[in-house]
Formats: structure tokens, sequence, C-alpha cells
């Protein structure tokens, strides 16, 4: 999963983390395009030469030990995947490890009530599910070699116990595995090359192939271009490069400034996508996020590590990972800030946010802890930056209808310092809402202590109310009574209701 830093202080946190020049008169575009993309100067187009641009999340737990991404234990993965889909996230990038690949290791974690037809496979072959129904929601996915091992990240590419020649397989037989299916689009080679404190680890530009990122990129982007040569290869930065100006260390693969003097060479240079990662104060307290001109240094600071590559015409940017609790008041503007950089439209840079999960430690995620409520602060932020998914993928099944939702809240009773409430759910559409959640934004200063017909929590300011296990849909036109209690004013006003994806009327 994560991240860091700067070279001065990798030993400090390292142990904390938890697991552009369109093609001429090319037509108007929008959600996923058709067919494998390319790239022309900084712009990536479809196979009609139509710009596009990825909007996507990433879904870890692949690269874990349990080799299946996370929340498969309390939710069917279509379900996940409808709710990205109906949020605007046309891309899914998928971490996963080598050690998924070795003969007799198997996914865990899957509840089988809710993924039935996940029981008994390969980790492969999970990815093969998640990947078909991805593409019947017209989504696009990235496969990332997260790390080696399932066990901790790597600052190189390889191990002693994975070595290069091990990474280089594994691409090649991903390439082959998937050739011919437009739902994958691309390979993010390595997460996250780093160096070591007191010296060692990843490089850009060093000339030792051992080490040099640079040279190992171009090794790994042409073996997998060999095998499939609608890909898109994926190269990170790292961490520190000397000799390219202040600040020289950034975020673990988020330093790009190396590739002005020595680029990635590929066998076809326009399949070639730089990818940056980037990350707010509450991860860790970067210099520049104290400057006296924050956030106003932002944009240049982002100039200097990676945006130059959109913006000179060089090369198409990803910003692969960038996330937040929102913990710090720094945080919420750093976000905005940084979807201002990307641009709107399919002329934009692309990006996939970290993380779907809500259990990435340092980051938290667009879902809450609940796995099925949606953060509508983090939300709210990006939503206006998303391009939906349109079109097929290759899959086969219809997509659900859609659902919809209309939401009463009155006051039962009240004495000072708290109050009971009902909330009233009632499913306007006409297909059933199976398994159902409803997630809303509680007011400041209120904390629900209990509630009945339904399994209410709260985390923060949003709470959420889950289907009781005795009755776990809610049929078209039905209605449910969800009782609260709490402390604080009842004066306040509760905001925000959504069922998943779906904001319901009040």
């Amino acid at each position: 999963m994560k991240r860091l830093l700067a070279l001065a202080v990798a030993a400090l946190v390292g142990g904390a983390v938890l697991t552009a020049s369109p093609a001429a008169a090319a037509p108007a575009a929008s959600g996923t395009g058709t067919g494998f993309w390319h790239a022309v100067g900084s712009q990536l187009v479809d196979s009609t030469g139509a710009p596009v641009r990825m909007t996507g999340v990433n879904w870890f737990g692949a690269e874990t030990g349990n080799y299946s991404p996370h929340g498969l234990w309390s939710r069917n993965y279509k379900d996940m995947l409808d709710q990205m889909a109906g949020l605007g996230y046309n891309t899914l990038r998928l971490p996963y490890s080598n050690q998924l690949f070795d003969p007799g290791v198997k996914p865990t974690s899957i509840d089988a009530v809710q993924n039935p037809d996940l029981q008994g496979l390969s980790g492969l072959q999970v990815l093969d599910k998640i990947i078909a129904y991805a593409g019947v929601k017209g989504m696009r996915v990235i496969l990332d070699q997260h790390r080696p091992d399932s066990g901790a990240q790597s600052p190189l590419w390889y191990t002693s116990a994975y070595p290069e020649s091990r990474w280089l397989s594994d691409w090649t037989m991903l390439a082959q595995h998937y050739k011919g299916n437009p739902t994958v689009i691309g390979a993010d080679l390595h997460n996250e090359p780093h160096s070591i404190q007191g010296g060692g680890g990843a490089c850009w530009g060093c000339g030792d192939t051992a080490t040099d990122w640079r040279l190992a990129a171009e090794r790994g982007g042409n073996a997998v271009l060999a095998a499939n040569p609608d890909w898109l290869v994926i190269v990170e930065g790292v961490d520190c490069v000397s000799g390219t100006g202040d600040p020289q260390c950034g975020w673990w693969g988020g330093n790009l400034s190396g590739a002005k003097q020595f680029p990635v060479r590929l066998s076809k240079p326009e399949k070639l996508v730089y990818s940056a990662h980037e990350y707010a104060t509450s991860v860790f307290a970067q210099t520049w996020f104290s400057d006296p001109a924050f956030p106003a240094n932002l944009p240049a600071l982002w100039d200097h590590f990676f945006g130059y590559l959109q913006k000179q015409s060089i090369a198409p940017v990803l910003l692969g990972e960038f996330g937040s609790t929102l913990a710090d008041p720094r945080d919420k503007v750093w976000l905005q800030e940084l979807m201002k950089y990307t641009g709107t439209g399919p002329t934009g840079m692309s990006f996939t946010y970290w993380s779907w999960n809500p259990n990435s430690g340092d980051t938290g995620g667009i879902l809450n802890d609940d796995w099925t409520t949606v953060n509508q602060t983090k939300q709210a932020i990006l939503q206006p930056y998303l391009i939906p998914p349109v079109g097929s993928g290759g899959g086969t099944t219809d997509p659900p209808p859609a659902a919809s939702c209309a939401v009463t809240y009155h006051v039962d009773n009240s004495w000072p310092g708290g109050f009971t409430a009902s909330v009233t759910l009632k499913n306007t559409g006409s297909s059933a809402l199976k398994n159902w959640a409803l997630g809303w934004t509680v007011p400041s200063g209120t904390q629900i202590t209990g509630g009945w017909n339904a399994t209410v929590t709260q985390t923060g300011q949003q709470a959420s109310a889950k289907a009781p296990s005795w009755a776990p849909d809610l049929a078209g036109g039905a209605s449910v009574s969800i009782g609260i209690q709490a402390s604080g004013a009842s004066t306040g006003t509760p905001s925000g209701f959504a069922v998943g994806a779906t904001a319901c009327t009040t």
C-alpha cells in the first residue's frame, strides 16, 4: 500500500504503513473510450484518437496475505464495482504481489455467502472475475506490481526470494493472459521504488543495473510490450533524485524530476505513462506543508516533481496514489488544490485515488468503516473531476437497474443533552435494495449512542445504518423506519443521506 518519503526521514515512518496535446481534430470523448489506449504527446487517446482520462480508484488487498481485494469478507465484488462505477470512477488500479502466483497460494477472507462464485479460485482467477465485471461496467483496469511478496513494500522491484527474472516472467505471463482484453489497459511496473537510509535502494539515472529504476523500467516495459503491444507501460518515480533542484526528495514513487535528463526509452514510446504518488501532511509533515506560502507553493512543487512531463507534452502523467484522512485542516486544502491542478475533462491529468478501502491506516478510504457507505466529504471534492465509465469493456452481463430512495427525518423526543429520532428510508425504485446500508452526515456535536431496526454506527461525523440480518432487502416501494438515540442538541439537521452511491431525496 504505501508510500513514503524523503531519504532523511524514511527510517522514522517506514514501519507505520498498514498494509497536453490531443490528436488533431480528435473527436470529443467521455468515459473510457473505445479499444486500447496510447499517448499523443501528453494526451491519452483511445483507438479512435479521442482523448480519454483515467479518473479511478485503488482497491487493494491482493498484494497482502489475503491474496484478494479486501472487503470481500462483507460484500459481493459486483456490488463493490457497481458502486465504484456509479460514483464515477472509470478506472480500477489493482495491486498484487508476485507471491500471489506461487503454487499453493490461495485467497482467504472471501465470504462464501456474499461471493459464492469466488470460492475455491486461485488469486489470478479471482482477479479474472473482478476484471470481467469491471469490463461489464465500462471500467478500465491497470495492474500494479505492488510488492514482490505479501509481507512488506520493497524499495527495489525484486528481492532475493523474488529476483528480477521472476518480476519479468510474471509481467510477461499477465500481459499474455489478458492480451486482447480491452478492459485491462496497462501495467504499473513496480510500486514506489525508493532509496534506503544510509545508502542503497532505488535510484534514477545512476547507471547501476541493479538499482537504477529507470533502466529496470525499460527492461520490464519492453518485456511487457513484446508480450502485449496494446498495453500502456506505467513507470513510477523514486523518492530522491540529486542534481534536479530542490527539493531533491519527496514521496516514495513521487519524484520524476530525473526523467527530464534520463527518460524511459521503450520500443513503443507512445505506450509510456509516467506515474507519481502524492500525499497530505497527515501522512507525513513534509516541509512544504509548513511553508508560509502554503498552498500557493504547491503548483510549483508539483511541476518540479512530475507536472512538467504533462505540461511540456513529454508524456502523460498518472497520479497513481494520493489520499488523506482529512484529519488535518490542511489536508482538505491540499486535496482541493491537487484536484484543481489535474484539470477537468478528458484532457486533464489521470488519477487513481488511494483508496477505495477504508482500512488504509494513514489515509482511510472512499468507503467508511462499514465498507458500504461513502465518505461524502472526500467524494464531494473528487466528484467534479470524475468522468464516469461508459459503454462496455467486453463483459456480457447487463448492469442492474439504478437505485432510488427517499429519506425523512423526525425528532421524536428530546431532553437536555440528548434526543431520539426516526429516519425513514423508502425505496422509490422498482427493484429491491439488497443488503442496503444508509449513510449520512450528522450535525456537529451529535453522537449517536444507539439504534434499532438496523445496525447503526457513527465514525467521526459519518453515520450509517445497515440492514438487519432478519430483513436484508427493502422491496421496491417499501419503507423502513430506523430509530436512533443520540447525545447533543436535537436542533441540528443531518444531511447527505445516501444508499451506497445513490443520494436519497429528503
